[in-house]
């Protein structure tokens, strides 16, 4: 089967040597440290293959060395790399498998013909049921979700992986004893931390005005994304609540029936009045109902970012996963994936009455320096068994927030970040290196280096240079 490529990442990437892009949007590097070829032809199929044991990849291979789907004895693709000089020669094009990875282009993750009939008549019936039954029916649908092994749950850091696979392998190539790049946060934190509310039901509007009295209690500043059209009436007055005491509104969806993907006539009929709304309430930002999402067709949505994938995906009504715990751009729209458990999930499909699952998934995204970021509805925390949980979150981030050099953001702030990295560069200063570009001043320089097999992150002291004074945290370590 030939499958042909069509890239929706960055505009600005192309630019770049071809290889490179993946790896320099990460870490923003000076590109002398990073410089790739190909081993030869790629195939004209794509597959699964591994880089080190454990990092799943999905893309083409020099000599097809891959396998149509998924199991625990993937070929590795790491011995198969080798060095020309201070060229890293690679069996497969790693901007290729990221992107796969992050727009979900690896089998059984768009509907088949079957899930869509039986999706159309559950929204067909949903206003007839129950929550209860609800989620009796989502738990028989995910009822093998535990056998999935990938995306890897509870979180999936793929991506991470094979960039610091690669960033290790350019440090052995260039012969250089570290790397600098721009810290993934402003200001040296060490991740980025942001909550968001959707507003499914008129319930669920009207307790908004108590949920941002529980959000102020502990110092969370929260969007909230509201459903224009059909399930409740949104008044001005509602949205300058919101806005006056410093959250965000974004925008969920159209109607939130669960069919915005559907069809691409359909979609474009919806998007119109969808970034209508959007302008009319100031919101910079989307998330489609129930996480259905179709990032090819992105360029259509008038918003500066999207909220709508998930790291992984076992246990939603679209399954997949993006495999990454940062942003990235699809086209010019930013991404912030979703890396932690719904509530609606942990309440009424695990049955979980605790932060537990939480707890580990933060830990396992701060291993990576990565985005924790949550979805709560008020719908679903009134009651007051789940709001006392909720409240247990909001406790624990509040110590995590004293304990640790860890930012709490809205969305609109990491969408204005980020872009403002992306446009930022690392060039040398006589014998050290500095950051330029604007927003420079809350940019920090890091060091990434191989200690003990292992890659670490070292923040630079910026009143001396270059010198390195902190170690931020050691990353995965991968056999070379």
């Amino acid at each position: 089967m030939h499958v042909e490529y069509q890239s929706v990442t960055k505009d600005s990437a192309k630019d770049e040597p071809t290889l490179i892009q993946a790896v320099r949007y990460r870490y923003r590097c000076p590109e002398e440290f990073v410089n790739f070829r190909l081993s030869g032809e790629l195939s004209l199929d794509s597959g699964y293959f591994q880089l080190g044991r454990g990092t799943t990849c999905y893309g083409r291979s020099v000599n097809g060395t891959h396998q149509a789907q998924w199991s625990s004895f993937l070929r590795d693709m790491l011995p198969s790399v080798s060095f020309d000089g201070t060229l890293l020669v690679l069996p497969f094009d790693p901007n290729e498998v990221i992107e796969n990875l992050q727009l979900e282009r690896y089998p059984n993750v768009q509907l088949n013909r079957y899930e869509r009939v039986v999706k159309n008549i559950y929204y067909w019936l949903r206003p007839y049921t129950n929550r209860s039954l609800r989620s009796y029916i989502q738990r028989l649908r995910a009822a093998d979700w535990q056998k999935k092994q990938f995306p890897q749950w509870p979180v999936d850091t793929t991506v991470e992986n094979i960039c610091e696979v690669l960033l290790m392998l350019s440090l052995r190539a260039s012969g250089a004893d570290r790397i600098p790049f721009i810290w993934f946060w402003p200001d040296g934190a060490r991740g980025c931390i942001s909550m968001t509310h959707d507003v499914e039901t008129v319930v669920g509007r009207d307790f908004c005005e108590q949920l941002l009295d529980l959000d102020d209690s502990f110092g969370i500043k929260a969007s909230f994304q509201i459903i224009p059209e059909k399930r409740y009436r949104v008044t001005p007055e509602f949205l300058s609540q919101l806005r006056d005491r410093g959250f965000e509104i974004c925008i969920q969806d159209l109607n939130h029936d669960g069919r915005l993907f559907d069809e691409r006539e359909e979609f474009l009929r919806r998007v119109a009045l969808i970034n209508l709304y959007g302008r009319e309430y100031g919101a910079k930002g989307f998330r489609s109902a129930v996480l259905y999402h179709n990032p090819e067709w992105y360029k259509d949505l008038d918003f500066s970012f999207d909220m709508s994938i998930p790291n992984v995906a076992h246990l939603d009504p679209q399954k997949g996963g993006c495999c990454t715990v940062m942003p990235y751009f699809i086209g010019d729209m930013l991404e912030l994936p979703v890396t932690t458990i719904q509530d609606y999930t942990l309440f009424y499909v695990l049955n979980e009455r605790s932060i537990d699952l939480w707890k580990t998934q933060i830990g396992m995204i701060l291993a990576k320096n990565g985005l924790a970021s949550f979805i709560v509805h008020p719908d679903y925390i009134i009651e007051p068994e789940t709001q006392a949980v909720y409240k247990d979150l909001l406790a624990m981030l509040g110590e995590l927030r004293k304990r640790e050099a860890v930012w709490f953001a809205l969305p609109r702030e990491i969408d204005s970040w980020w872009r403002a990295r992306d446009r930022m560069s690392i060039v040398k200063d006589g014998e050290s290196w500095r950051i330029v570009g604007e927003g420079a001043e809350r940019a920090v320089l890091a060091f990434a280096r191989v200690m003990d097999g292992r890659l670490i992150y070292e923040l630079a002291d910026t009143a001396q240079g270059e010198q390195p004074i902190c170690e931020v945290k050691s990353q995965t370590s991968h056999a070379m």
